[in-house]
């Protein structure tokens, strides 16, 4: 078969043959229909995650670790975890018996592929609680789950979303009611943060951003803070920030994990709530389509600006 390989980490995958996956005990082979090519993939091929040497043990190998395919029996499904060195870039993948689940009817599976993305949103109502008609501010929101949490804040009823980001144009046009732009001086930075508290951020960025963001949460007087809940879930911005204690002691802040809350029942929910937004037209994807064996350029690409690489093999 076909596949996109990976020879050396932080290399380029290339379009060659492969040996064709069989499946073991308990296993099934996935024809694969479409992939969304994400950050983490990025950062597993280039060995820099922290799970990447469990996700992808030897080289070579094919990357992405999710996407969409049929069964034998010819069901549409999303599917995820393939075994080694059978990642999701190739004509076909296996995985273990139920590591799948169903693709409602009607759903583009290029779109599926980006729904992981938008539950990720969903972390501002599991994790922090968002409830309708409160405050939002989404941190790095021109990415791709960025402008999916600015649509999703919308549809749970959020009564303000402030995004920020560092390109002017794309960040007018997400819908936002504020923006802000962190390539602001810090001081300039830190006031327009004062100016634009919320009750929630969800936060793709961490790094200098954020480090700005929490030392603007400090009060200015010894008045109760307003409680301000930040859900972590990237670090475009940088891996490390420097926290000082009185962020925390005197400003009403609390920081979860985007993880917070979740579980089966919890990612269900998330997952039915996102498919019929989806197929109501209410949340929408932006994709950009290639083939499979034009894989080594479009790795590479760089002029995406808030849209997802989706390879269709």
């Amino acid at each position: 078969m076909k596949a996109a390989v990976l020879h050396e980490r932080d290399g380029v995958p290339r379009y060659e043959d492969f040996p064709d996956p069989v499946a073991g005990e308990g296993e099934v082979v996935v024809e694969v229909v479409a992939v969304a090519v994400e950050n983490v993939d990025r950062a597993v091929a280039a060995g820099t995650h922290f799970a990447g040497r469990a996700m992808m043990p030897e080289l070579p190998a094919i990357p992405c670790f999710d996407g969409i395919g049929t069964l034998p029996d010819g069901r549409l499904v999303g599917f995820g975890n393939p075994r080694p060195p059978y990642g999701a870039l190739a004509e076909r993948t296996v995985v273990a018996e139920g590591a799948y689940a169903p693709i409602p009817e009607g759903l583009d599976p290029a779109a599926a592929t980006v729904l992981p993305s938008a539950i990720t949103g969903m972390s501002m109502k599991i994790a922090a609680g968002l409830a309708p008609g409160e405050s939002v501010l989404i941190q790095g929101a021109t990415g791709v789950a960025g402008r999916l949490a600015v649509q999703v804040a919308r549809l749970l009823g959020a009564g303000k979303v402030v995004a920020t980001g560092r390109d002017d144009e794309q960040l007018r046009g997400l819908g936002a009611d504020e923006v802000i732009n962190t390539t602001l001086s810090d001081e300039d930075l830190l006031q327009a943060f004062k100016a634009a508290r919320t009750d929630v951020v969800v936060d793709f960025l961490w790094g200098r951003p954020t480090e700005i963001l929490l030392r603007a949460m400090v009060p200015d007087t010894f008045a109760f803070p307003k409680p301000l809940r930040l859900v972590q879930i990237g670090e475009v911005a940088g891996a490390d920030l420097r926290l000082p204690a009185e962020s925390l002691r005197t400003s009403g802040v609390e920081i979860y994990g985007a993880a917070k809350g979740l579980g089966p029942e919890t990612m269900g929910a998330a997952y039915g709530q996102v498919v019929e937004w989806a197929q109501a037209g209410k949340l929408t994807f932006g994709l950009e389509r290639v083939p499979l064996r034009d894989i080594e350029a479009a790795w590479q690409r760089t002029d995406l600006r808030g849209t997802r690489l989706v390879v269709e093999p």
